[in-house]
């Protein structure tokens, strides 16, 4: 599937839940949210004949996405489905981790290939503080385990925030050394809650290089990839920096993205979506649907403080 600009896309963020376990300050409002009706997301067989036509067009790679994506049950199932397509190259999940010990094995029969972890913080009551009463110890315990099973190459995505978290950027790229982990340090987005916040709490990722200027730079194994790597000397791990606001990756751009609710985004920064609910619940053809969609893709987002997205990220889908 080529969008307007000769771009493959093969890349499905799928998001199955708005609903989350936890409350961290830069996504959920501190009371949560209303849940929805059952009517307006997404059942699972949809999602299921959605991704099966998605992969007829060429898409070989699906993450799922949340909310939290393991609070949603039947998820398990849905993996299993999903993992049984011939064409998918990769089957991955992001998570919060809470879950993730009871449920690594079980996914990892399933058919999950690996898990990105989001983790903002290596102190516990900074991370208590940030998730709105959080447990670390529970999410240190599911890496391990999700590593015990085979659910690897771990990723740990970590959102880096001015006078929070940047006094730990050496202690995150020291888990790189003597682990085949890669930590990747993602520069905070102005969507929903961080719209709000204060502009010094944005900070460039360049701080990384700054604090730990002995990392080198490797290559790329996947072009499409937004981060750009880097390693220690002798490291088993890598270090990834992901610049959506300081430097697009808009070229090489190969992902679209299914919200819970069935609206398709061909861009996290674009408040421009196809209701694939509709168009599957009046049966109409997805493929022409789609391909439509998708040919309006633009060839870069813009990032106008008066045009920031309207949704907040655990709608869409992290």
């Amino acid at each position: 599937m080529k969008d307007g600009f000769g771009r493959n896309i093969n890349y499905l963020r799928l998001s199955i839940t708005d609903l989350c376990n936890l409350r961290c300050r830069y996504c959920m409002p501190e009371r949560g949210i209303d849940k929805c009706d059952c009517e307006s997301i997404l059942r699972f067989e949809e999602v299921d004949k959605i991704v099966s036509d998605l992969i007829e067009m060429g898409i070989d790679k699906v993450r799922i996405t949340g909310g939290e994506p393991l609070v949603r049950r039947g998820i398990v199932q849905l993996i299993e489905k999903i993992g049984n397509h011939e064409r998918i190259k990769e089957l991955a999940i992001t998570t919060n981790g809470i879950l993730l010990e009871e449920m690594a094995e079980g996914l990892k029969r399933a058919g999950l290939n690996r898990v990105n972890v989001s983790l903002d913080t290596l102190d516990p009551h900074k991370y208590k503080y940030m998730t709105r009463g959080g447990d670390l110890k529970k999410v240190q315990q599911g890496i391990q385990k999700a590593m015990d099973v085979g659910l690897t190459p771990i990723k740990l995505n970590c959102v880096l925030i001015g006078g929070f978290n940047d006094d730990e950027i050496r202690n995150f790229v020291e888990l790189t050394r003597n682990q085949a982990i890669d930590v990747r340090f993602i520069e905070l987005m102005p969507i929903g809650e961080v719209a709000k916040w204060n502009e010094d709490q944005f900070i460039s990722n360049d701080e990384v290089l700054k604090q730990v200027p002995e990392l080198i730079s490797v290559e790329k194994d996947d072009p499409s990839s937004p981060a750009t790597y880097y390693r220690l000397p002798d490291s088993l791990g890598r270090v990834g920096l992901i610049r959506p606001i300081s430097c697009k990756f808009c070229e090489d751009c190969n992902r679209i993205r299914l919200t819970s609710d069935g609206k398709l985004k061909y861009c996290l920064h674009s408040d421009d979506e196809l209701d694939l609910k509709e168009v599957l619940r009046n049966q109409q053809d997805i493929h022409l649907a789609v391909q439509t969609y998708i040919n309006k893709k633009p060839h870069e987002h813009q990032l106008d403080k008066k045009k920031y997205v309207k949704k907040s990220m655990f709608r869409i889908g992290g």
